[in-house]
């Protein structure tokens, strides 16, 4: 064996490895840096950095190791995801939705702690956070598969759908009513058993953390951590332009209602690399912000 054939062999052999360790390690990784930027003075602008940096660390991955060689190519609709990330996400869902929810849980829910209420305030904060992650989960759960289901907020989540291919980019590209469905279906499931502010800090960061995963274009090897949590061998699926197998994989961060409810999908089988939908979608990011309130988008935008 030649010395290039060696190194060709090596760098294979290191990035099998790396496809084992790469999911579960930058999502430990992210969450050991959240929990200790939430022991700090400015907890807010640490999350921003280790969110930034997590996210661009998965971008450099996708060149060294991509899932999908195709899904590299430039698809021209970089600034509309970031437009969409930023302003409809972003603007709409985590400065007026989350941070009215969490200014609202700051003054009326129950210190960490407390034991009144239905809420299990005396469980270690990690068993809360599991608590509130499988509550907020079956709300996101049901937003998700209505949005599939009932063609007027299809029109919405199509905007998401559209992408021809999954990158850490894209990971915030939806509709603002498409956003704030999704919030109104979960958080007030948890103001309702009285889960303190530090559980709706922590779904959130869980939440933005999975997210951007579920969409890399990184070759993972996730094994059992398909039945348990949202990965992106399984939202690759989801996003197949087969009903059968894009009606399925719900679950934004938690696998547990898909099983449930029979949404669960994982076949023997290389996901779809071309993905996307039937209908038509503007390329510009005012176009998609339109389109769902359009009569001839209502017609053209057809449930996938």
């Amino acid at each position: 064996m030649s010395v290039a054939e060696k190194g060709s062999e090596m760098v294979e052999r290191v990035k099998f490895v790396v496809s084992v360790i790469v999911w579960p390690g930058l999502l430990a990784t992210a969450l050991l840096l959240t929990s200790w930027g939430m022991t700090t003075e400015t907890p807010i602008l640490l999350f921003n950095l280790i969110y930034v940096s997590f996210a661009l660390t998965v971008g450099a991955l996708e060149r060294f190791m991509p899932y999908e060689v195709s899904w590299l190519k430039d698809d021209k609709q970089t600034f509309a995801n970031l437009a969409h990330t930023l302003l409809s996400k972003g603007l709409v869902q985590v400065l007026i939705v989350v941070t009215t929810i969490v200014g609202i849980a700051d003054a009326v829910q129950p210190a960490a702690g407390s034991t009144e209420g239905l809420w299990p305030g005396d469980w270690p904060m990690v068993l809360q956070v599991v608590l509130g992650l499988f509550i907020a989960e079956f709300g996101l759960y049901w937003a998700h598969r209505l949005a599939h289901e009932f063609p007027f907020l299809w029109r919405f989540h199509a905007v998401h759908h559209s992408v021809t291919r999954l990158w850490f980019i894209n990971t915030g590209r939806f509709h603002f009513v498409d956003s704030i469905f999704s919030i109104v279906m979960s958080q007030p499931l948890l103001f309702l058993l009285g889960a303190p502010m530090e559980v709706f800090l922590w779904v959130s960061a869980f939440t933005a953390f999975v997210g951007v995963l579920t969409h890399c274009n990184i070759e993972t090897r996730t094994g059992v951590l398909n039945y348990v949590l949202n990965t992106p061998r399984l939202h690759r699926w989801h996003h197949s332009m087969a009903p059968e197998e894009g009606n399925t994989n719900y679950g934004e961060n938690l696998m547990v209602w898909d099983l449930i409810f029979g949404t669960y999908f994982d076949a023997d089988r290389r996901p779809p690399a071309e993905i996307g939908i039937e209908g038509p979608m503007p390329a510009s990011f005012a176009g998609q912000l339109f389109q769902p309130f359009k009569k001839e988008g209502r017609q053209e935008i057809p449930l996938s």
